[in-house]
């Protein structure tokens, strides 16, 4: 896994908190200094924690689980989407579906049903509906879409997840925390870090930030699916030479 310097996060405004009056007080301990008002975190301990959710992340995708990628506020929408894309993994970047946790079963449902009418498209079934009817399916589709598209692979709740904006995202860590999901996640300091198993210390508004820390998240789910493959390959070699 790539070790990230503290020039690169300087570089990046990963240091860059919220104004004094806004702070949230369970975030003093990763808080280096105040400038003008401003917050400054320690990047000393945004590397330390980094690193121990990257190896995290790393072990989980290693082992076959699944990391649900979360950034519903819109400068880490795009970001989130990108980043999860890339390391084959589920998103959610528009609003929170209330007991994707905790009542899984009623949101499978909903990701069956958009399988069921995109598979009907494709097949050209819906020609054999009226104009009217096939727009208001089509609407239907675009609608599942938004809401249960990004998870729309996944068959159980997730192994982990990773949160960009923890301040929006209560409900997400209270549903996570009742299902014990382990959650990775970007904690400026007007967050409260204290339900977050691995919080990394850093700005989680601007696009810099975000896209910087997503990246090494994306990376290392990436590596470590590759390890799965590396570990396939070697028992299918050590299997050839005993056969």
């Amino acid at each position: 896994m790539k070790d990230i310097s503290l020039l690169e996060m300087l570089k990046n405004g990963v240091h860059f908190g919220h104004q004094k009056s806004r702070w949230h007080p369970k975030m003093k301990p990763y808080i280096f200094a105040e400038r003008s008002g401003i917050h400054i975190v320690d990047l000393e301990q945004t590397r330390e924690k980094l690193k121990e959710a990257l190896t995290f992340l790393h072990d989980t995708a290693s082992k076959g689980g699944v990391v649900v990628f979360i950034g519903t506020k819109k400068q880490a929408q795009g970001i989130i989407k990108k980043a999860a894309e890339d390391c084959g993994m589920p998103y959610i970047i528009n609003r929170w579906i209330g007991g994707l946790f905790t009542n899984f079963a009623i949101v499978k449902k909903l990701i069956d049903r958009l399988h069921e009418l995109k598979k009907s498209q494709e097949s050209g079934d819906l020609e054999k509906y009226t104009k009217k009817e096939q727009t208001a399916i089509k609407k239907k589709i675009e609608k599942l879409e938004k809401l249960v598209g990004g998870i729309s692979g996944i068959k159980k709740i997730p192994d982990a997840i990773f949160i960009v904006g923890l301040k929006n995202e209560k409900t997400v860590v209270r549903e996570a925390n009742r299902k014990n999901i382990p959650i990775v996640a970007l904690a400026d300091t007007n967050t409260d870090p204290t339900n977050v198993a691995y919080p990394i210390p850093a700005n989680d508004d601007a696009t810099k930030s975000i896209k910087l820390i997503t990246g090494l998240v994306a990376e290392s789910i990436k590596e470590g699916k590759m390890a799965i493959k590396e570990n396939v390959e070697t028992v299918k070699e050590e299997k050839t030479k005993k056969d």
